[in-house]
């Protein structure tokens, strides 16, 4: 009986042999174990095109091309694009929004869409037969405290009023106070586009905004778009409410309190921000992929201090910065951005490559260690790190191998003392 298992066994072998050589499929089973493995060691398919290699980022002149291309030949007027929504038509929302303001409010309107249209319309049909109205365009990037000031200045008499305080803010707030009891002074409304832009939230101009919102004849009707634009006031400046004063000598003599006194309204509009993105720099538009991978001349454009100003750094960028560092990098760069700007001062008008503007590193270190801020070179090192690594400070080497350092900082010569000034205020 053995011998015939074994030759049974023996059968089976070669039978199983034969099915090889002619081809036919073996059955064989892989366990869940070796299944694992032999799926992971598998190459990915993941494909190494990135898109922003592929397609270059529009420049500022090519995205206004496309964007006015696309607009339809006969819409003439702004409004028609415009498709205001809530539960009253514009005209009765004026008189709401007008009411409001009389009642002691300021108006903070946020929603998806530009509002620029609605409120020139609503200062322009509305607000300006009521009294003086200013508009400020919040989204410029250039937009100062002095613009804001000196368009509120050309008022007539507000110059010709003596100030209780001595500051300017001071003196309008105090104009304008005693234009309830005067009927010859009428009151201010004051329209501000995108309150929450860069450029409005600097200290001194929310400083002086909660200073004149809370002024009775004083009115306020600004803007949003951002979403964590509510964050910038405190709770205080948010609820805060105006005092109407009950005689010009109160109102000189009442120590005002700051704040904004908000009522918020949805303003949806769904309209496009072509013009508030037309005053915005090519570096929010190109983005910084047009640096890393060298398209339109960035980087030739990063150099010579373009319009680009180093791809995605702005004056904001650097503020954060260095507000990030320790004092004496501070120190450092203000001295370093002193020192650039000086020279291009000194040269003419047309500056095309900011890196022959720039400070030799033995130059850089040699003004460090007189002004107390490096001793020696690791220390030196050190500081330039952290600006290095976030592009606010550039080097090349002058001459090839065991050349000379350059540095420099690729920033124009205005953006430049902006910074500094900022520094200065602070």
């Amino acid at each position: 009986m053995d011998s015939d298992d074994g030759s049974d066994a023996y059968g089976s072998d070669i039978e199983q042999q034969k099915q090889w050589e002619v081809g036919e499929p073996a059955i064989s089973s892989t366990t869940s174990f070796d299944a694992y493995f032999l799926h992971t060691s598998a190459r990915s398919q993941t494909s190494s095109n990135v898109f922003s290699s592929r397609v270059l980022p529009l420049t500022a002149e090519e995205y206004a091309k496309a964007i006015a291309a696309c607009l339809p030949s006969h819409v003439d007027s702004p409004l028609i694009k415009m498709q205001r929504t809530g539960p009253w038509d514009m005209s009765t929302a004026f008189q709401r929004y007008a009411r409001e303001l009389v009642e002691g409010f300021n108006l903070l309107f946020y929603g998806f869409g530009s509002k620029r249209v609605i409120l020139n319309k609503f200062a322009t049909d509305c607000l300006s037969k009521k009294g003086h109205v200013i508009v400020v365009n919040g989204f410029q990037p250039n937009i100062s405290l002095k613009d804001v000031i000196s368009s509120i200045e050309r008022v007539p008499g507000v110059l010709s009023t003596p100030s209780s305080g001595g500051s300017t803010e001071q003196r309008i707030y105090d104009f304008f106070a005693e234009a309830t009891h005067d009927p010859l002074r009428r009151h201010l409304y004051l329209v501000v586009h995108n309150i929450d832009s860069p450029a409005m939230r600097s200290p001194k101009i929310k400083s002086v905004l909660s200073f004149l919102a809370l002024n009775p004849n004083i009115h306020l009707i600004a803007s949003i778009d951002r979403l964590n634009a509510p964050l910038l006031w405190s709770a205080s400046e948010i609820i805060a409410r105006k005092l109407p004063p009950h005689s010009p000598r109160d109102a000189r003599s009442v120590v005002p309190k700051r704040g904004f006194a908000w009522l918020w309204h949805d303003l949806t509009t769904l309209a496009s921000y072509d013009f508030e993105l037309a005053y915005a720099d090519r570096s929010s538009i190109a983005g910084a992929a047009a640096l890393s991978t060298g398209g339109r001349s960035a980087r030739q454009d990063l150099a010579a201090g373009g319009t680009t100003s180093g791809g995605s750094l702005s004056e904001t960028a650097v503020m954060h910065v260095l507000a990030a560092v320790t004092a004496k990098a501070r120190k450092l760069f203000a001295l370093f951005a002193t020192k650039q700007l000086e020279n291009v001062e000194a040269a003419s008008d047309n500056v095309t490559n900011l890196e022959q503007y720039g400070l030799a590193y033995d130059t850089l270190f040699s003004a460090a260690r007189t002004a107390f801020i490096a001793t020696n070179d690791t220390a030196l090192r050190s500081l330039l790190g952290e600006f290095r690594d976030h592009g606010l400070i550039l080097s090349a080497t002058q001459g090839g191998p065991g050349g000379g350092e350059t540095l420099w900082i690729p920033l124009r010569k205005e953006r430049i003392a902006k910074i500094l000034q900022s520094m200065a205020d602070e």
